[in-house]
């Protein structure tokens, strides 16, 4: 969809140039748009054979000035060439590079060390879950007015899918480790019954029960703590930052992340494909 919005931007940005290097082109096309209303107001009232035999003048003014466009472009190639390079490159660039410049806080980073520790540690060893906080983390005053839907979540990892459960640790590992960040647990399996609960009460999901990949055990959500809190707030910049990192390692260890669905779930990773066959299994009645 992106580069049908490019391509749209690209043409009117050729027909302004147009329009701002060639005076006599702006000077034709107003002197055409003013005949062609002259000429419609006319054709109302001519006879069927009169149209018929002014048939051909139309198509003698379009052919006649298809050629002066051609002529005028050709005068002015080099302008021309220099406007689509100006129109065309940043785009292209920008397109080609937006994978690599997302975070703020880890830019001068280089994140493919991250990556590829997160391989490592797929690869070594099982990994351990680390020692929950205190529950009055997820209890307090502030959770409840943010995030009430926490406050009675699931957050037993050995309810959650052994592969999505080594890929986050992994996840967890690398940004305490390599960028100082201790993500939190908030919420892992669902039950059909709280699911059900949430979506009626439009609380935390847009999916009923039976649609929602936590209900698998195939999607948890986490959270960056700081000071002995949880963080929720996108506008504050460490929070962001960290969730941006949490959703660039998250797709490096093969999850799906949710900040970057249309309503940016950004606490939210899944199993996508061993999703979608559970969801199918069920349908089924497997």
């Amino acid at each position: 969809m992106i580069w049908a919005w490019v391509g749209l931007g690209f043409v009117a940005a050729c027909v302004v140039t147009w329009l701002l290097v060639f005076p006599e082109a702006r000077g034709r096309l107003a002197g055409r748009i003013a005949k062609a209303f002259a000429d419609m107001s006319g054709w109302a009232a001519r006879s069927g054979s009169r149209l018929a035999r002014g048939a051909g003048s139309p198509a003698r003014r379009l052919r006649s000035g298809g050629e002066g466009l051609l002529a005028a472009l050709r005068r002015h190639r080099v302008v021309l060439a220099i406007a689509l390079l100006l129109v065309c490159v940043p785009p292209l660039v920008i397109l080609g590079l937006r994978q690599k410049v997302v975070l703020e806080r880890f830019e001068g980073q280089d994140l493919a060390v991250s990556r590829s520790t997160i391989a490592v540690l797929l690869r070594g060893e099982r990994l351990v879950p680390p020692p929950p906080p205190p529950p009055d983390v997820f209890t307090s005053a502030e959770v409840r007015r943010v995030m009430p839907a926490i406050v009675t979540a699931d957050r037993r990892w050995e309810r959650i899918d052994p592969d999505l459960q080594q890929r986050v640790l992994a996840i967890y590992q690398v940004m305490a480790q390599e960028h100082g960040i201790r993500m939190v647990l908030v919420e892992g399996y669902r039950s059909p019954e709280r699911q059900a609960e949430l979506f009626r009460e439009g609380r935390a999901t847009q999916a009923a029960a039976g649609q929602s990949c936590h209900q698998y055990g195939l999607a948890l959500d986490s959270a960056p703590m700081r000071e002995g809190k949880l963080q929720w707030d996108m506008q504050d910049e460490w929070t962001r930052n960290a969730y941006f990192l949490y959703g660039e390692l998250a797709q490096a260890a093969g999850l799906v992340w949710g900040g970057n669905w249309r309503m940016g779930d950004f606490v939210h990773v899944e199993m996508g494909a061993q999703c979608r066959a559970a969801r199918r299994a069920r349908a089924q009645g497997g």
